[in-house]
């Protein structure tokens, strides 16, 4: 169930049974030569929208812009201030809010995003302490999870690519991408095969330090079938893991 293709009145029936709601979170960005530019926000979509379709789940409209200043040095890349994307997270946060959801899930596909959604957390719940004039209602919830860090993906992850999953344009996010989108395939020649590894500094470094914008991987050994594994395990993950969040 997404949120932006239902209605009010459908919203308000969910509201009568849950008031908790997942959002996908990631961010536009550089992902090598044969991966797409938001696949650290597909990812999170992807699956989510299997959860919704599976058990019921309400799904809000993606965040795809997240923190991607390390990657300006490639065409394409898209990034925002900690300060706007907090600023933005708050919003959203509060329009739910406003209409009685309680615990929002949100379903990270980015690394980088993680300290600037913790300090939105740390926003949200100021203002829910301190509006009102100090009455400290009955609080939001939010919950971050990384969609490769739940129970299960990583398993899967490291049986179908035991060598050249890397930290960045790994063969396991474009799999879910070409899973999700199969008409995105592209069959690209990686030199090396395996990416260096190294530190992420500014753009312009890591242009130079990783020249095709791979991080330790090989996204050659991508395939559709490996995408379809790891979305079945991540959608059962995050069916249980919402559930118990939902009900805290």
């Amino acid at each position: 169930m997404q949120l932006q293709l239902s209605t009010w009145p459908e919203v308000e029936a969910y509201l009568a049974r849950s008031k908790a709601i997942i959002i996908p979170i990631g961010s536009t960005e550089q992902h090598g030569p044969n991966g797409l530019l938001g696949t650290d926000a597909l990812c999170p979509e992807i699956i989510s929208r299997r959860v919704g379709d599976e058990a019921g789940i309400l799904v809000g409209p993606t965040f795809n812009v997240g923190q991607a200043q390390h990657h300006m040095s490639f065409a394409g890349t898209i990034t925002l201030r900690p300060s706007t994307m907090i600023a933005a997270m708050l919003d959203w946060a509060q329009s739910l809010t406003r209409h009685g959801f309680e615990r929002i899930y949100w379903l990270n596909g980015h690394g980088g995003n993680i300290a600037t959604i913790t300090a939105a957390f740390s926003e949200m719940y100021h203002g829910i302490t301190f509006d009102r004039a100090g009455s400290n209602h009955p609080p939001l919830r939010c919950m971050l999870r990384n969609w490769w860090e739940v129970p299960g993906v990583m398993d899967v992850c490291r049986q179908l690519f035991p060598v050249g999953e890397g930290s960045h344009a790994t063969p396991s996010e474009v799999s879910v991408t070409w899973f999700g989108y199969p008409e995105a395939v592209k069959s690209v020649a990686m030199t090396p095969r395996i990416a260096p590894n190294g530190p992420i500094l500014d753009a312009d470094d890591y242009r130079r330090r990783f020249p095709d914008g791979r991080i330790g991987s090989d996204p050659s050994q991508a395939i559709i079938e490996a995408g379809e594994k790891i979305v079945a395990a991540a959608v059962k993950g995050v069916i249980g893991d919402f559930k118990q969040f939902a009900a805290s």
